[in-house]
C-alpha cells in the first residue's frame, strides 16, 4: 500500500516549469504587523464562512421538525446559499479588481452581518430561504475579494503559499469546527446557527475597517456592463436549475429549458467578451493547464464532501437517533485535524508540490468514502466511523489549501480576484451539481424529514445511493489529477526505451 501511494504522488510531481514561481519562491522576510493583523482579519471572515455552513447542516433536521420541511424543501436552505454565492463568485472577484478590494469586502461583509440576523429571526420558511440566499450573494463578494487581498499584499513564493496556506485552512477549519458549533447551537435552539454569526461579522468589519489597507480601483476594465449582466444572469439561472432539478425532475420540460435558456446567456457572455476592449473576464486564463486542473479538482473535493456532510447528518440523527451535540463530537477528530494542519500546510506545499498534495488529499478522501459505505444500522463507532472521519480529515487539510496555491500561481495581480473567483466558482457550482443529484437520489428513494421508511434499515438504503455518488465524485477528481502526469510518465519510460 504504500508503495502504492508513493507512486501515484510522484506521478503527480510537477515539472519544474509547470507551474511559474516566483523568484521569492526560495527565500522570503519576515512579515509586519500589518501583514499578520490583515491576514487575521481576512481568516476570520472565511471561517465564518465555513462555520456558515456547516452549522446550518447540522441543523437541518431541527428546521425540518420545527418547521415542517422534507429533504427536499430542506435542501433549499443549502441551496439558497449555494445559488446566491455560485451565480455572482466569477462578478464579485472582477468587481473587487475593477472597484477596490477594502471598499467590496467590507461593504458585503456588512449586508451578511444584517442577513444573519434576519435569518435568524424569521420563521416562514420562504423568508429563510431568502436570507441564505443574499448571505450567498454577500459571501459571493467576500470570499473572492478576501482571497486577492492577500494574493495582492504577499509576494507570489513561499511568502504567499504560506499566507493562503493559512488562510484556506481557516476555511476549512470554521467547515469542521462548524459541526461541532452547530451542535451545540443546535442543543439551545436552530437560530441559534443564524445568530452567532452576527457579533463575529460586525467584529470582522471593524477589523476590517483598521488592517485592510485601501486600494485604488482599476483604471481600465470598468465599462463591460452587457458582460456582467449576462454573466450573472447566466450563472444564476444555471444555479437554480441546478439545485431546483430534483424537485422538477431532471427530465423536465422547466429542467431541459432551465439549461438551455442558460447555455445561451452564458454563449452570449462568451461572444460579448471576446469583444470588449476591456473583457470582464480572459479566456486565457484557462489556458494554463494547472488551473485548470485546479478548479476540477475543487469540484471534486468540496462536491463530494458537502454532499457527504448533508447524508451523514441525516443519517446520524435520523437512522441512529443521535442528538446534534452527540454528532458533531463524532465528526470533532476530522475538524481538529484540519485545524492543527495550519501551522505545517504551507511547509508541505513548499517541500511537496501542491500538486502532489492534491492528488494525495483526494486519495484520502476517495479511501474514507469507501470505507464508510460499509455502514450499517448498528455501527461502532471506533470501527466502522472514526477511520473514515480520519481520512476525510487528512484529505481536507492536504487538499483544500493546495488546491487553492495551484489556482493563483504564475496568474498576474490585476488578475487575481478572477482566479480566485473562478477557483471559488467551481467550488461551490460543483458542490451545487453534486447536491443536487444527491438530493435527487435520496429523494427517489421516498424518505423525508417528517416522513419515510419506519425501519432504520430502509432508511439507510435511502441514503446509500447518495454516499456512493460522493465516492464517485472524488474518485473521479483523482483521476483527473494524476492522468496528466500518469501520460507524462508514461512517456518518459517509453523514451528510455
Amino acid at each position: 500500500m504504500a508503495q502504492d501511494l508513493t507512486s501515484l504522488t510522484d506521478l503527480a510531481a510537477p515539472k519544474t516549469s509547470s507551474i511559474p514561481v516566483a523568484p521569492s519562491a526560495t527565500s522570503s522576510k519576515p512579515w509586519s504587523r500589518g501583514q499578520w493583523l490583515l491576514l487575521v482579519t481576512l481568516c476570520v471572515v472565511l471561517a465564518l464562512d465555513g462555520l456558515d455552513v456547516s452549522m446550518v447542516g447540522v441543523a437541518l433536521p431541527s428546521i425540518g421538525r420545527e418547521l415542517g420541511l422534507d429533504t427536499g424543501a430542506l435542501q433549499w436552505i443549502v441551496s439558497g446559499y449555494v445559488l446566491g454565492y455560485g451565480s455572482l463568485l466569477m462578478l464579485g472577484g472582477r468587481m473587487a479588481d475593477l472597484l477596490g478590494r477594502r471598499r467590496i469586502f467590507l461593504a458585503a461583509l456588512t449586508v451578511f452581518a444584517a442577513a444573519s440576523l434576519l435569518g435568524g429571526l424569521v420563521s416562514d420558511p420562504s423568508l429563510l430561504i431568502a436570507t441564505r440566499f443574499i448571505k450567498g450573494l454577500a459571501a459571493a463578494f467576500t470570499a473572492p475579494t478576501g482571497f486577492s487581498i492577500i494574493t495582492t499584499n504577499f509576494a507570489e513564493g513561499r511568502e504567499r503559499n504560506r499566507a493562503i496556506s493559512i488562510y484556506t485552512t481557516f476555511g476549512a477549519s470554521g467547515f469542521s469546527l462548524g459541526l461541532v458549533v452547530g451542535g451545540l447551537m443546535t442543543a439551545l435552539s436552530w437560530r441559534w446557527t443564524f445568530l452567532f454569526s452576527v457579533p463575529i461579522a460586525v467584529v470582522a468589519v471593524l477589523l476590517g475597517l483598521r488592517f485592510i489597507p485601501r486600494d485604488k480601483p482599476a483604471g481600465d476594465g470598468g465599462h463591460d456592463v452587457w458582460g456582467a449582466v449576462t454573466l450573472s444572469a447566466g450563472m444564476l439561472g444555471l444555479v437554480f436549475t441546478l439545485v431546483s432539478a430534483p424537485d422538477a425532475g431532471w427530465g423536465s420540460a422547466r429542467t431541459i429549458g432551465g439549461f438551455a435558456v442558460s447555455a445561451l446567456v452564458l454563449a452570449a457572455f462568451a461572444w460579448i467578451e471576446t469583444r470588449v476592449r476591456h473583457p470582464l473576464i480572459r479566456f486565457g486564463i484557462l489556458r494554463e493547464g494547472w488551473v485548470a486542473r485546479a478548479n476540477l479538482s475543487a469540484v471534486a473535493l468540496f462536491g463530494s464532501y458537502l454532499s457527504f456532510q448533508f447524508i451523514v447528518t441525516l443519517y446520524l440523527q435520523s437512522v441512529l437517533g443521535w442528538a446534534p451535540l452527540s454528532m458533531a463530537l463524532a465528526l470533532l477528530p476530522a475538524g481538529l485535524m484540519v485545524a492543527g494542519s495550519a501551522p505545517f500546510a504551507s511547509r508541505l506545499i513548499d517541500r511537496f508540490g501542491a500538486t502532489r498534495l492534491v492528488v494525495a488529499g483526494l486519495l484520502s478522501l476517495s479511501v474514507g468514502y469507501l470505507l464508510f459505505l460499509r455502514i450499517g444500522t448498528q455501527p461502532v463507532y471506533a470501527a466502522d466511523i472514526l477511520p473514515s472521519v480520519l481520512l476525510l480529515g487528512v484529505g481536507f487539510a492536504l487538499g483544500f489549501p493546495s488546491i487553492n496555491v495551484q489556482a493563483t500561481a504564475g496568474i498576474h495581480n490585476d488578475e487575481q480576484g478572477l482566479a480566485a473567483g473562478l477557483i471559488q466558482t467551481s467550488t461551490q457550482v460543483g458542490a451545487a451539481l453534486v447536491l443536487a443529484v444527491t438530493t435527487a437520489l435520496v429523494g427517489s428513494g421516498g424518505h423525508g424529514s417528517s416522513g419515510g421508511p419506519a425501519s432504520a434499515a430502509a432508511m439507510l438504503d435511502v441514503f446509500r445511493p447518495g454516499l456512493a455518488l460522493s465516492t464517485a465524485v472524488a474518485i473521479v477528481g483523482l483521476l483527473v489529477a494524476v492522468a496528466p502526469r500518469w501520460w507524462q510518465v508514461r512517456e518518459r519510460r517509453r523514451a528510455r526505451i
